[in-house]
């Protein structure tokens, strides 16, 4: 058998390896770097020189936002160009053009008229309902006099409708031979045409058609308290009024509709229902006292003034009687007048006390 002999490095070779393992030795340090070395040991190795890193043109932030806006862009166009074709198609279609009066609703009118309504209305017709001038409509409608608001809509594809709520009246006016009906807020409608609702209202005397509206609201809002001061409690008094002047605030003047004559009645500015309660109390005692029983005054605390509108009042028993202490005014005494002085009492626990009757002249 062949035998294995080692092999045994040479001495060099020993030599060699032990110098390769050995540490290099250091060597002196030059003298011309000696200035370059730092005192102290730096923390922190910075790079002699950067890295070039590559970027885009544009920031991130810029770029995502200059996409947004431009996805915004194409929205905007594409629904543009959808609106466009859906005006077209609207504005000349034949669809939505309003063919005949058949194709307008009008829904709460019953003293308003259908022709009035069309008179109005009735430009529109052949019109495309999207160039309707709805406000402008509405206000046309609402200077019709019954019509107290009014509100126009589109039915699509080609129909109108119209609502109204008409005014309330609340009495008769009263322009020289011409009777109207009036409202709360002084509007003036003429009389409904054909057979519609009866009314059953006092007549306003001394009204103007041509007077401001404030000045006709101001007194219907003064007739509306005095119907429901006769009203209150159930006594339903103003149903015997048959005529109402309330130009004079603090001389409200009313007529009475009584089997056996008119009676103009004098109730003052306020306190109606108390001061009627005492003509509605005496009035078969006063009548059996004159004659005629033309008009009564009861403005004035204690004391009634019969007939001082009346050219002549006669007691049906005349009879001497001493001047009364209580002063007549001075419109009552040019025109000859009885005076009646009672005792005031409001609520009618007992009737009021006759003290006396006195004529008054009018050369007085």
């Amino acid at each position: 058998m062949a035998r294995n002999n080692p092999v045994i490095p040479n001495e060099e070779d020993l030599r060699g390896d032990e110098i390769a393992s050995s540490p290099p030795e250091q060597s002196a340090p030059d003298s011309r770097f000696a200035d370059l070395e730092p005192d102290q040991e730096q923390p922190f190795l910075r790079a002699q020189k950067r890295v070039p890193i590559r970027r885009g043109a544009l920031p991130k932030k810029t770029a995502g936002r200059i996409k947004v806006a431009f996805y915004a862009v194409v929205v905007g166009a594409l629904c543009g160009t959808i609106g466009g074709f859906i005006y077209h198609y609207g504005a000349g279609s034949w669809r939505f053009r309003l063919d005949s009066s058949d194709n307008i609703e009008i829904s709460g009118n019953q003293n308003v008229t259908h022709r009035q309504v069309m008179e109005v209305m009735g430009a529109d017709i052949g019109r495309n309902v999207f160039f309707i001038p709805l406000e402008q409509r509405q206000k046309q409608l609402e200077e019709i006099s019954w019509v107290e608001t009014a509100a126009v809509a589109r039915l699509l594809p080609n129909r109108m409708k119209v609502e109204i709520r008409e005014r309330t009246p609340v009495a008769f006016v009263q322009f020289g031979s011409r009777i109207s009906l009036i409202d709360r807020y002084g509007v003036i409608m003429e009389m409904p045409n054909g057979a519609g609702k009866k009314y059953s209202f006092p007549v306003l005397l001394n009204m103007k058609d041509d007077e401001p509206l404030s000045t006709r609201a101001a007194r219907m809002k003064l007739y509306l308290q005095l119907i429901s001061d006769l009203d209150s409690g159930g006594n339903h008094y103003s149903r015997d009024l048959s005529e109402v002047d309330v130009t004079d605030p603090d001389d409200v003047k009313v007529t009475v509709a009584d089997p056996d004559g008119e009676v103009l009645v004098h109730l003052g500015g306020s306190n109606f229902a108390d001061r009627f309660k005492i003509f509605k109390t005496h009035l078969s005692e006063w009548r059996s006292q004159f004659q005629k029983l033309d008009s009564v005054d009861l403005r004035y605390d204690n004391q009634v003034i019969v007939n001082p509108d009346s050219p002549a009042a006669v007691p049906a028993q005349p009879k001497a009687m001493p001047v009364s202490a209580t002063p007549v005014p001075k419109w009552a005494a040019k025109k000859p007048a009885a005076q009646v002085k009672h005792k005031w009492v409001p609520k009618h626990k007992k009737a009021p006390k006759v003290t006396h009757v006195q004529r008054s002249n009018s050369n007085e």
